[in-house]
């Protein structure tokens, strides 16, 4: 059996690829599933969220460590949070693209005016 050789070695995988990427492109709605993929969520195991004192619900921040928090305090009604209203889950700027808790709070909360 003859060998390819690289250069026809590589020219096979591209175009096996490009058959791959083509195919995905022409499923009806596939480009929209992949488009729609939402952002990771914010773990309170991550660094930063353990630093800003993230918690996924308000009422377990650590009212020790943070004593300006107050009842009523939530991500939903921080002036940073990017969610819609009535969304379980939103982008937060301060996490770098990441999802917040709407019912959420971190040592960043800015109120809404």
């Amino acid at each position: 059996m003859k060998h390819d050789g690289p250069v026809n070695e590589r020219r096979r995988v591209l175009n096996l690829g490009s058959l791959v990427i083509a195919s995905i492109a022409m499923v009806p709605g596939s480009a929209a599933v992949f488009a729609q993929a939402p952002p990771p969520r914010v773990e309170e195991s991550d660094e930063q969220a353990q630093t800003l004192g993230y918690r996924h619900d308000a009422a377990e921040v650590d009212k020790t460590r943070f004593p300006e928090h107050r009842p009523g305090q939530m991500c939903s009604n921080c002036k940073v949070y990017l969610g819609k209203p009535g969304e379980p889950w939103g982008p937060c700027p301060i996490f770098h693209g990441k999802e917040v808790s709407a019912k959420g709070w971190s040592h960043s909360y800015v109120p809404k005016a």
